[in-house]
């Protein structure tokens, strides 16, 4: 049986993605490692024990290449609504609310948001299996 930990990815500017993370998302630097040529800040809440972890490349200026093959980071939240107003009042420019059904049944409520890297984040409605 295998436990989740966290999910890794590479970010440029620390302050500004800490300061993302933690306005859209509550998510506070659990521990910071500072290495020769890159850093590891790892984000959590009190929600989940899983970490976002950011590395950062020292020196690395350009834009990284996020590829075909990144998909999304999801969260849940209990009000969908009031979560993409506030996205949109601070500015994170968030897509539109989305009703996912299946069959004539809602799957799911959510809607995207881009980190300042461009990384995709799924935010979703607390509801049936995302909890």
């Amino acid at each position: 049986m295998a436990k989740a930990l966290h999910s890794m990815i590479r970010v440029r500017d620390e302050a500004r993605s800490v300061a993302f993370y933690k306005e859209a998302l509550g998510l506070e630097v659990a521990e910071r490692i500072d290495f020769d040529d890159f850093t590891l800040i790892y984000l959590s809440n009190s929600e989940s024990a899983f970490e976002l972890e950011l590395t950062v490349n020292k020196g690395q200026t350009e834009a990284y290449d996020l590829g075909s093959g990144y998909g999304h980071f999801a969260v849940c939240v209990d009000d969908l609504d009031a979560e993409h107003a506030r996205f949109e009042k601070a500015g994170f420019a968030p897509r539109k609310l989305v009703d996912f059904q299946h069959r004539g049944q809602t799957l799911a409520r959510f809607f995207f948001v881009k980190d300042p890297d461009g990384y995709e984040i799924e935010v979703m409605q607390r509801s049936g299996r995302f909890q």
